[in-house]
């Protein structure tokens, strides 16, 4: 049993169990699936000044604190008591198209030649760790939620702004990891 969880669960079992938690979420309070909005609620809790975006109340959204809890909680618990020993594993076409940019390191979850502190002074380290990360808030922000809201609850419901916003996060997911990633990565 312990072996079976240790493995990666495949699409068929993990999707289907994440699209089951948009009904869970309707039938158990008419909930609305999505993390982006844990920020919003984080900021209004902490934030003590007047911004009319942070002034709602927040207590009302609680449970999607305690999700994403929740969610980071599980992390934890998998890295700590279920990971697979022999480590990550890369697949081989990955390694193979990675090497050709010097990424060989392997070792932690992310390549530590991107992911550091060290790399982050560099021009590629603050092109995919600053510019990404504010790239990914502006988009989140500016279609009203982040590709989890829009792609499993949007699309459930049946919201056409989440259709195009799906549209638009897949379309831009291809450009970055075909056309822009790999000028970031041979930087």
């Amino acid at each position: 049993m312990m072996e079976a969880i240790q493995q990666p669960w495949p699409w068929y079992v993990a999707g289907p169990l994440i699209g089951l938690t948009v009904p869970v979420l309707l039938l158990i309070g008419n909930k609305s699936f999505g993390i982006s909005s844990s920020l919003r609620h984080v900021c209004a809790a902490c934030i003590p000044c007047r911004i009319p975006f942070f002034q709602y109340d927040w207590k009302k959204e609680l449970w999607n604190l305690l999700f994403v809890f929740g969610i980071f909680l599980g992390g934890a618990i998998t890295v700590g008591l279920l990971s697979n020993p022999p480590g990550f594993q890369v697949d081989a076409e990955l390694l193979k198209e990675l090497s050709g940019y010097g990424h060989v390191d392997y070792d932690n979850l992310v390549p530590e030649a991107i992911f550091s502190w060290r790399s982050l002074f560099t021009l590629r380290g603050f092109i995919i760790m600053v510019a990404g990360g504010f790239l990914v808030g502006f988009g989140t922000r500016y279609a009203g939620g982040c590709t989890s809201g829009h792609a499993i609850m949007g699309l459930s419901n049946l919201q056409l702004p989440s259709l195009v916003a799906t549209l638009f996060f897949m379309v831009g997911g291809f450009i970055m990891a075909n056309l822009v990633l790999p000028l970031i990565l041979s930087l």
